[in-house]
């Protein structure tokens, strides 16, 4: 690891958000030097802990991958009292991270005005389904249905199959939390300027939505819907899915004309680069599936390794379509380091995704996987905030920690 400072140090974020959209945003700030205090309710804790597949230490697979680096403190809220303590938390905090249903803090007297009046400069990031305005605004959200309404679902899947769900459930989730970390970073400059705070409002379909190209703007100039068309693209071809001689598939994708006649020359068939049905964008996606074809035939006359080697000669952009296992085996992925190996008291050495992006004098760092429930209780609470132990066994007892 790293022993240079990093870019966020100093940084304090309060995570109050549960699951995965909005904490997302803060394991990212706190892998690049962020101090994330997450606040999770008393002996129930974030619903992220259960979810997938099993740690050994109780909690699950991605809470450790997920909420990494992160210090876990447990406070409810929800109860005056506990919402007194996090408007002192907030005093002394730059960011506020959360993804209740809208109004819902509100109505607990912790709403965006409520911390403000606190702390003038905090900068709160509020992910919801839908934002924090308009006719849905109240409606409960999650990804898979962020996918669905932002048009990303009606997309995936073949031409006459149903919609599927594309790749991930958990993707508008991710593109949020990205988003909100962009967003709070921006929103710190401005902290630095005029010394005033402010909310950051993201519904998580609308990152998946700012992510798809050109489709407002085509229907808004032609009324063109597109469509499901299977693992092809709109507007060029070959540009797609082809198979191989061993049974596995790789991409290749032919944006142009000269990048379709470096693919005829790899094919051995040249002419095709020259002859007026292929020769321009316009005719091969007017014969779409003759072109598919031809390619892949030619695909699967090769091993997958042979194929690739020879579509790399011929500078084809080309790769294997891989699955979890070809990805810990690949040499790039190896030489980027972008799986690590974390332990912590909890855990052996597990394998995770690493810290993105890289910065080449300040890269971020893992330090620990996702703590315990309640694990820095004490620090938090004595260190920080200052609380005598007589008070801080009279909130347990309370359960308000």
């Amino acid at each position: 690891m790293s022993s240079s400072m990093l870019p966020l140090e100093g940084i304090r974020v309060l995570d109050i958000a549960t699951f995965l959209a909005g904490p997302f945003c803060s394991t990212i700030l706190g892998e690049f030097g962020a101090e994330v205090i997450k606040v999770e309710q008393p002996k129930v804790g974030d619903p992220l802990r259960k979810f997938g597949t099993m740690h050994e230490c109780g909690d699950s697979l991605v809470w450790l991958s997920e909420a990494r680096n992160k210090k876990a403190i447990t406070l409810n809220i929800r109860d005056p009292q506990g919402a007194a303590i996090l408007k002192k938390l907030v005093a002394e905090a730059d960011i506020v991270v959360e993804n209740f249903r809208t109004g819902t803090l509100e109505s607990w007297g912790v709403g965006y005005e409520d911390l403000k009046a606190v702390n003038p400069k905090i900068i709160m990031l509020r992910v919801t389904g839908y934002g924090q305005t308009g006719p849905k605004a109240r409606d409960p959200g999650f990804a898979r249905i962020a996918h669905a309404f932002s048009g990303l679902t009606y997309l995936a899947g073949e031409p006459d199959g149903k919609p599927l769900m594309p790749g991930s459930t958990t993707l508008g989730d991710y593109l949020s939390g990205t988003y909100g970390a962009l967003g709070v970073l921006m929103a710190l400059r401005v902290v630095e300027k005029t010394g005033e705070g402010q909310y950051v409002d993201i519904g998580i379909y609308e990152p998946v939505f700012r992510y798809l190209d050109e489709i407002a703007p085509a229907y808004d100039r032609s009324g063109f819907v597109r469509t499901r068309m299977g693992a092809d693209t709109v507007n060029v071809v070959p540009h797609s899915h082809y198979p191989t001689r061993d049974d596995h598939w790789i991409a290749i994708a032919c944006t142009s004309d000269k990048m379709f006649r470096r693919l005829a020359v790899s094919m051995g068939q040249p002419a095709l680069a020259d002859d007026q049905r292929y020769a321009t964008t316009a005719a091969r996606v007017e014969r779409r599936e003759e072109v598919n074809n031809l390619v892949a035939d030619w695909t699967a006359t090769m091993d997958r390794d042979e194929l690739l080697a020879h579509l790399q000669i011929g500078e084809v952009p080309s790769g294997s379509i891989q699955s979890i296992a070809d990805i810990f085996a690949d040499p790039q992925f190896a030489a980027r380091e972008n799986i690590v190996r974390v332990g912590d008291h909890r855990s052996e050495p597990i394998a995770i995704p690493a810290t993105m992006p890289l910065l080449s004098k300040t890269p971020g760092r893992i330090e620990h996987l996702g703590p315990a429930l309640g694990e820095h209780n004490q620090e938090i609470y004595e260190d920080l905030l200052g609380m005598d132990a007589a008070v801080i066994d009279a909130l347990l007892e309370r359960n308000v920690i």
